[in-house]
């Protein structure tokens, strides 16, 4: 019952969220996003991500397998060509091609603004310096990591296996360490 209420939470959700999205901002990319997320003092970020399923997502669709499972479900495309594959697998999916960026990049997978937001208006680093200034421009700093997380990793999914989002999380976690006084 639990998983079915927080499906149910993530579809309402989520969807709510793109659309706002949609509205006020852009994506940049994960390269754009990359250029400041990629050192230790910033919790090399842009590596966690680059060796997570994440960043491959896009790629997992391409492949046989992922074509059975399309096949299986009744799909005609390719799993890489399927709205409701793509929707889970990439980032800035089914978006006006005017919010995607010149370095955004769909093949990227499941990037950083999937989680974050649309990083047009908070990606420099004056407004990323102030959090309340990126939220507002924003960045989406959810403490609640369930809430993204079953947006895709929930039962409509054809390769669901429950898992403890919690466990998960500490996989792919990239929080900016404390500065060292």
């Amino acid at each position: 019952m639990k998983t079915f209420i927080l499906c149910l939470a993530a579809l309402i959700l989520v969807p709510s969220f793109l659309i706002q999205a949609q509205n006020d901002f852009s994506y940049v990319g994960v390269e754009t996003c990359g250029m400041c997320h990629k050192t230790e003092k910033q919790g090399s970020q842009l590596p966690i991500w680059k060796n997570s399923a994440h960043s491959k997502a896009f790629e997992t669709l391409k492949t046989e397998k992922a074509n059975e499972i399309a096949k299986e479900k009744g799909f005609k495309t390719p799993a890489a060509e399927t709205p409701e594959c793509l929707k889970c697998h990439v980032t800035g999916y089914n978006v006006d091609a005017s919010m995607l960026g010149k370095k955004f990049k769909v093949e990227d997978g499941v990037q950083c603004e999937t989680c974050h937001g649309p990083g047009s208006a908070y990606k420099d680093m004056k407004v990323m310096k102030d959090k309340d200034l990126a939220v507002k421009n924003g960045l989406v700093m959810n403490e609640k990591i369930e809430d993204f997380c079953i947006g895709c990793h929930n039962a409509e999914s054809p390769t669901f296996v429950d898992m403890n989002i919690e466990e998960a999380w500490q996989k792919i976690k990239h929080s900016i360490p404390e500065a060292k006084n």
